[in-house]
Order: structure tokens, then C-alpha cells, then sequence
């Protein structure tokens, strides 16, 4: 006699069974999966070569965004701007004032509301710095200021609204471009203090990134290097508190126009003080 058939009682007693060793087969692969499967691979590197390759994308990128805040000799700097290799736009906010800034090439406008070109008038410039590192935004935004004519009421009035065409001659001239220099922006900012360490992998702004800090107790600054694409930077806490920055639009394109001839006022070879 043929060997009988389990029933479909028995059949269907077994299926739970078998779902459930199944499951639990998942689960307890999943748990061994590679995390860095489907990414770029930093992840897997120490916490140095992740630091130079962040560096290195840095170094190669073509465009970016930056915001936050930058703080340098006690004072708070907000930053909004877009960069690329020959040139950037967008705005800084110093000492509750703003003032917007672009370069196309070599040429660097200034534009300020009528309230910043009336302070500027009785503001005094604060020590100079190199461009590109904090110390110049720390100075840029009195520096900036500075460059101003006449009483607060005449340089507001013919400034205000207006793109003020800085001088390349003007010290002025060198601490603002800082700002609009991609790679001299960064390279001044991208830098963590002490032995790099390889630490947790947060989402930010919707990117997986890999931490990596100055130091096991982060004193030295915390870098996330994104785990997908390229690794660029996507966010930046400076040492000691000085400040974060989101970087962002990495390689992404803008167009840079220099602003039309009814829209600008040019000082000549420097700008007037008061």
C-alpha cells in the first residue's frame, strides 16, 4: 500500500510552524547585515581616511550651499550663501544688521538696507584677518560696515538698496570675498581638532552620514560625511562652540549674473570712510 497522504489538518498545523522559523531566520540575518551595503563605502573606513575623503570631495566640488552660524571673538555670524569656483552669492547677518554680498570673477558688490549703511557710518573696522578663515568673518562684518561716506543719513541715502561695487585695492575687498570663496571658505572651516573618531551614523536633513569627531569627548569638533554619492560634508560643528553649518547642494549649478548698471554705485578706487 501506498504510504498515506498527511492529512490537511496536520498539513495546515505545520505551516504556522514553518512561517515562524522562517521569520526568525530574518530576523536573526538581518541583525549580521552589512550596514555600509549600499552606500559609498566611508563607513567602513577609519575615522582619518573618512576625515581626507571628505577633504578630497571638498577640494573637488564645484558648487555648494552654506548656512549657520559662525562664532568667532564672542560675536554671532549668520551665513546664507552659495558658492562656486568663480563666484558666490547670498547674504550675512552681523550684529542684527545684513548685508548681501556677490562676486562674479574678480567683481565683489556689497549691498546694504539704508538701516545697515546708517550704522556703518559710526562703526569702526575691527583687526584684520586672513580671508576665508573665521577670524575674517569675525572682521567682515564690521569691516564690511566700515566702508562708508558722509554723515549716516547721506550714505544711507544714496547706499541703501543699492550694490556697492568694493574696490579690489580696498582691505575691505579681501576680508569680504572670503565669504564668496569656495575654496578658501571651506578649507578655513573643515577641520577637526585632535585625533579623529569614528563615531554614530545620523540622518541629517534626509542624508545617512557617518560621525566623525575631534576626539572621543567631540571637544575638537564633529564632522557628518554623507554615506551615499560623494563623501561631501553635510554638517559641521566647529570646536569650542564656535558655531554649526549645514553644507548642502553639493555640485549643484546656479546661474551668477553681476547685477545691472542702475543697481550699482561704484566708489572708484576705495571706498570712503568716515
Amino acid at each position: 500500500m501506498p504510504p498515506s497522504r498527511p492529512s490537511s489538518r496536520l498539513r495546515s498545523g505545520r505551516a504556522p510552524a514553518a512561517v515562524a522559523l522562517c521569520a526568525g531566520l530574518a530576523v536573526a540575518l538581518s541583525g549580521c547585515a552589512d550596514p555600509d551595503e549600499g552606500t559609498n563605502g566611508v563607513g567602513r573606513l577609519e575615522a582619518g581616511a573618512i576625515e581626507q575623503k571628505a577633504r578630497a570631495a571638498v577640494g573637488a566640488a564645484t558648487a555648494v550651499r552654506v548656512t549657520g552660524a559662525l562664532v568667532t571673538q564672542g560675536q554671532t555670524y549668520r551665513l546664507d550663501m552659495r558658492l562656486k569656483k568663480d563666484g558666490g552669492e547670498g547674504s550675512v547677518t552681523a550684529r542684527s544688521t545684513t548685508f548681501a554680498l556677490l562676486r562674479v570673477g574678480d567683481a565683489l558688490f556689497l549691498k546694504g538696507s539704508e538701516d545697515f549703511w546708517g550704522q556703518a557710518a559710526g562703526a569702526s573696522p575691527s583687526p584684520g584677518a586672513s580671508a576665508g578663515s573665521a577670524g575674517a568673518a569675525g572682521s567682515a562684518g564690521s569691516a564690511g560696515a566700515a566702508g562708508s561716506a558722509g554723515s549716516g543719513a547721506d550714505v544711507a541715502g544714496k547706499l541703501g538698496g543699492k550694490y556697492v561695487k568694493v574696490p579690489s585695492g580696498d582691505p575691505v575687498y579681501k576680508q569680504l570675498r572670503g565669504f564668496t570663496d569656495l575654496g578658501a571658505l571651506l578649507d578655513g572651516l573643515i577641520t577637526l581638532d585632535g585625533e579623529p573618531v569614528k563615531g554614530e551614523r545620523p540622518t541629517v536633513h534626509g542624508v545617512e552620514t557617518i560621525e566623525i569627531t575631534g576626539g572621543e569627548d567631540a571637544e575638537g569638533g564633529r564632522l557628518d560625511v554623507s554615506l551615499h554619492g560623494a563623501p561631501y560634508p553635510v554638517r559641521l560643528e566647529r570646536a569650542g562652540g564656535a558655531g554649526t553649518l549645514t553644507l548642502a547642494d553639493w555640485g549643484k549649478d546656479f546661474p551668477l549674473k553681476a547685477p545691472a548698471e542702475d543697481e550699482t554705485v561704484d566708489y572708484g578706487s576705495a571706498i570712503p570712510r568716515t
